[in-house]
């Protein structure tokens, strides 16, 4: 049993094992993991938050058939799939871990033999240019993939700036060399999605262009720069679009081949070049959301050179910076790679989105220049909000405010006069639920990190975001105490997201002194309360005349009020007042059996059936791990007064939901979500509800673990006889001192120190 002691906090100096640390921790990375089946990451080349993601694209499954969406389409939100036999290409951005998606923007394949521009397809790669692979030739590190093409016996090499990818492509000997820049392939494509597409040939080594896509981001552009390290000999295009009603006076000129511009819809260039054998042809892609000047400007800042393996070692030397930030110490191997390749995939998103001048895309679609911080784009709020950016407040603080300010700039630049919901790329996609800006700017308010950003501003647009009665049933919210579900579909659910980050909000207005704010958003944060109906113990879908629906399954996730989730799942949703939960629900007693069913039922795979972001990887009993809403339920025993049972089952999930093959993790990456759950977890605590500065103890599954702090200090986390089966905490120290209650403070991570957990077998 946990046990309560004194406690007294007291700083410690700079730890000898911090100051000696000098191991290779990019050796650890592998970014395979979460490739196969549920984790859609990518294997490819990026630093970390880079603007580039250059990475291999195995299929060309598209969004939509015979006017219908289609479901294949889901398996591809990275471009690639660990099953597939074949490469189509390699495009320069993707999204980590979602479930859903756009980008796979501006793909090259290197080809030798007769050109061919259509990819062909899975079962029959000879029919187009697309090559089979094998995962016997290819190598997935940071900042650095290699693959051979089987089919034109190429190999190739990838690696990245923050703005630019740098492609390393070794061919055969051949008078019919290619590459091809694909300027239609695209991840969930379809037919219209691409509104224009332009190409110009500067001189024989460089060539610039531009696309602007209608997808996930509505309104987007992206423009580039990209630099041959050989002259080609000749180069063409064709375009594929459907025969244009009108193409003015253009057909004057033969486009189609040596020809210094082209525009359309449905672009596929390529350029010809004549190689020895062995001869490596090098191209350096810059990207920029402004010009085609601009990314020709961030190509010569970045990558002025044709150095490739210099380009790769500074890449990973940024990763060795980053992950150097938390020194573990583990017994096996296999833990490391977790944990490190967890660190990678937690830095990869928010995304850079401003060039080397500070200039970029706004959400008006004017050009802006950052000042005085980075911008950031890529905010999967509704995911990230739990244990991404509060993980980034302790590790990455000037990062996760320069995000913030990301955000007051959206705000700034919006129509709607709203923080962001899920951004990318200049746009607002509106995806999912809540307004999850809210608890990552209330907590970096609460802790103090508001570096860069007029903290009363900042709860001016949080004010704002939250009445805007025209956004996702807050009319009804704000009028009724809850969103009816005959009038918006996931009103359980949602309701119970803005409670919580109204309470987010009403913490923010009490640091600030704001004290009307505060009691009116405390007043706001109990709408969870109207949504739970005493007689089944359960959050139960309401009507506008205030009755309960009577037709009502609490297993499934289909049409029950609930967003990627059901009535188990949701009813635990109410994370700034456990303590009220557990009361409603019966008690402490009552309310441990009931998370001891949760666990331990079965669900049947049709109560999940119609929900693509659920399925059995990710569920132990009915708790779905592999789905966000449920993060933070594992750490409830703590409040029912069992916190042994949090250490057991943190550990459990932590064995079941994560593994170093490349299907290991249990579900959606979620731009780093899963992957700060599990370094959290690791550590031993957990941000249960961001904003109140407290993370919530649990069992440390390493033995040790030094974090590097912004501010010069360590802290330091020790598991003393901690393993597989000693995984219940007898004792636990601060500072050498007793602590007496069941969570660490934001403040007294950030002061450093030493905590340490006693660990054993027994309970």
């Amino acid at each position: 049993m946990f046990k309560r002691y004194s406690f007294l906090f007291l700083a410690i100096p700079f730890s000898a094992s911090a100051q000696n640390n000098n191991e290779n921790y990019v050796q650890y990375v592998k970014p395979i993991i979460g490739t196969q089946r549920m984790g859609h990451t990518f294997p490819g080349a990026t630093v970390p938050f880079g603007m580039v993601q250059l990475s291999p694209d195995t299929d060309t499954i598209p969004y939509e058939m015979n006017g219908r969406y289609n479901p294949d389409v889901y398996k591809y939100c990275a471009g690639y799939q660990y099953d597939d036999k074949t490469i189509v290409g390699f495009s320069h951005t993707h999204f980590n871990g979602t479930g859903h998606s756009d980008l796979g923007d501006f793909l090259i394949m290197p080809t030798v033999g007769a050109l061919q521009l259509n990819p062909g397809t899975a079962v029959n790669p000879a029919s187009g240019f697309r090559s089979p692979f094998s995962h016997d030739n290819e190598t997935a590190e940071a900042d650095y993939y290699k693959v051979k093409l089987d089919k034109y016996n190429i190999l190739a090499e990838l690696t990245a700036t923050t703005r630019a990818g740098f492609h390393q492509y070794t061919f055969p000997k051949s008078d019919s060399a290619h590459i091809i820049l694909d300027l239609m392939s695209g991840i969930y494509n379809y037919e219209d999605k691409n509104i224009w597409t332009y190409l110009r040939i500067e001189n024989d080594t460089l060539v610039t262009g531009f696309r602007q896509t209608n997808g996930w981001g509505r309104t987007r552009y992206l423009y580039f720069a990209m630099s041959f390290s050989k002259p080609f000999v000749a180069y063409g295009n064709k375009d594929f679009s459907k025969q244009q009603v009108y193409r003015g006076f253009w057909r004057r000129w033969d486009q189609s081949k040596n020809f210094p511009e082209i525009a359309g819809r449905q672009i596929r260039a390529y350029f010809d070049f004549k190689t020895d054998e062995g001869e490596k042809i090098k191209i350096k892609f810059a990207l920029s959301p402004v010009s085609t000047n601009n990314a020709l400007m961030n190509l010569k800042a970045e990558a002025p050179g044709w150095d490739f393996d210099a380009v790769r070692n500074a890449g990973q030397q940024q990763w060795q910076h980053e992950l150097s930030k938390i020194a573990i110490q583990s017994k096996t191997k296999e833990e490391k790679i977790n944990f490190y390749t967890a660190m990678y995939h937690a830095f990869i998103n928010p995304t850079t989105y401003m060039d080397v001048d500070g200039s970029y895309r706004g959400l008006d679609q004017n050009i802006h220049k950052a000042d005085g911080f980075t911008n950031y784009t890529t905010f999967s709020l509704w995911d990230t909000y739990r244990a991404l950016h509060p993980l980034l407040n302790i590790i990455q603080p000037k990062r996760n405010a320069d995000m913030i300010s990301s955000m007051l700039a959206h705000y700034n630049q919006s129509a709607e006069h709203m923080l962001p919901v899920w951004s990318n790329s200049a746009n607002e996609n509106w995806c999912m639920t809540g307004y999850h800006s809210v608890p990552v700017i209330a907590e970096a308010i609460v802790d103090g990190n508001t570096q860069g950003f007029d903290a009363n501003k900042a709860l001016d647009a949080c004010i704002a975001t939250s009445s805007n009665r025209n956004y996702d049933g807050l009319n009804y919210y704000l009028d009724k105490g809850y969103i009816p579900i005959d009038k918006n579909g996931t009103g359980v659910s949602t309701t119970l997201e803005y409670a919580f980050d109204d309470w987010s909000l009403a913490q923010a207005a009490k640091k600030l002194g704001r004290m009307d704010v505060y009691n009116e958003y405390m007043k706001r944060s109990e709408n969870f309360k109207n949504v739970f109906d005493s007689s089944v113990h359960f959050m139960r879908p309401r009507l506008s005349d205030g009755g309960f629906r009577k037709e009502f399954d609490v297993l499934t996730t289909n049409g029950q009020g609930f967003i990627e989730g059901n009535a188990w799942n949701y009813s635990l949703y109410v994370p700034h007042q456990p303590e009220q939960l557990i009361t409603m629900m019966g008690g402490r007693k009552r309310f441990a059996e009931h998370l001891d069913s949760l666990f331990t039922m079965h669900l049947p795979d049709k109560f999940f059936a119609e929900t693509e972001d659920i399925t059995r990887d990710g569920i132990i009993g009915n708790y779905v791990h592999g789905n966000e809403p449920s993060h933070h339920v594992a750490y409830l025993y703590n409040f029912a007064g069992v916190p042994w049972k949090t250490q057991e089952r943190v550990r459990m999930i932590l064995q079941k939901q994560y593994h170093t093959g490349p299907d290991g993790l249990g579900g959606n990456d979620d731009c780093g979500q899963m992957s700060a759950w599990y370094i959290f977890t690791t550590l031993g605590f957990y941000p249960v509800a961001p904003g109140s500065g407290e993370y919530a103890l649990g069992s440390p599954a390493i033995d040790d673990a030094v974090l590097q702090l912004e501010n010069g200090k360590t802290l330091e986390v020790q598991a003393i006889n901690q393993s597989d089966k000693n995984v219940y905490v007898k004792k636990v120290l601060l500072n050498d001192k007793p602590l007496d209650r069941l969570y660490i403070t934001y403040h007294e991570i950030m002061n450093g120190g030493k905590l340490v957990f006693y660990m054993s077998e027994k309970k």
